[in-house]
């Protein structure tokens, strides 16, 4: 008599992976940092905010993800190579990194002042370019994921940004890099559910099957953000 064999668990998805998620604290950052972490990545949580990305560990450890927080600016070269470097001496390898570039101008174009500008290209601009090339230096297996500034923001100064990031994208396999670049159709609701379809996008992405892909620019339609019913005056 035979016994059955019993079919042996699939592992997870993203099984040995290490990948660096920037901004991870919050919006976009933090739903792709948990997709990434079900899929079974151990996640390197990057963000300017000890305690909040502490949270974020937590959170996904909780729910039986692994995640390593690290203090960094990415908008200052440097630090962004600090903490390429500890990822290094924790886990010995690193095999993508998914970047978020989205940081919003909280003031019309004819009234953006010098320093917002700067703000927002050393956030969105210099940051992804400095990754890139500490990436072609150091790692240039290591793949990078770009999430842009948002499809609903209709200032005049998003166009220089996200032209600059495509330009980086479409041209980075003249330098051996794997980059794409992911445009999310509005800004982050905090409600993992409606922003579900960004994080699976970012996860189909850093799949080894699609090691394949580079240089593409994907807009990522989403749910409309819910409406903010007025408050009900008081009785």
């Amino acid at each position: 008599m035979t016994s059955a064999r019993r079919a042996l668990p699939t592992p997870p998805l993203l099984s040995g992976q290490v990948i660096a998620v920037t901004g991870a604290d919050q919006g976009y950052g933090r739903q792709v940092a948990g997709s990434l972490a079900q899929a079974g990545a151990s996640v390197v949580l990057i963000g300017s905010n000890s305690e909040s990305l502490a949270s974020v560990a937590s959170q996904i450890e909780l729910a039986g993800g692994a995640a390593v927080p690290i203090k960094a600016d990415v908008a200052v070269p440097l630090d962004w190579l600090s903490a390429q470097t500890r990822i290094l001496e924790i886990f010995g390898a690193l095999a993508g990194i998914v970047h978020l570039a989205d940081k919003r101008a909280q003031t019309n174009f004819t009234l953006l002042s010098e320093n917002e500008w700067m703000d927002l290209f050393n956030c969105n601009v210099k940051s992804s370019v400095a990754i890139a090339q500490i990436l072609r230096r150091r790692l240039p297996a290591t793949w990078l994921t770009l999430i842009g500034p948002h499809l609903d923001e209709r200032g005049l100064q998003v166009h220089p940004q996200r032209g600059a990031l495509k330009g980086l994208v479409t041209e980075a396999h003249a330098e051996d890099l794997r980059v794409n670049l992911l445009l999310p159709s509005r800004a982050s609701t905090g409600d993992d559910t409606l922003d579900a379809p960004l994080g699976q996008t970012a996860l189909s992405l850093a799949l080894p099957t699609m090691g394949h892909l580079r240089g593409n620019i994907i807009e990522v339609p989403l749910p409309p953000a819910p409406k903010l019913r007025p408050a009900e005056p008081l009785l």
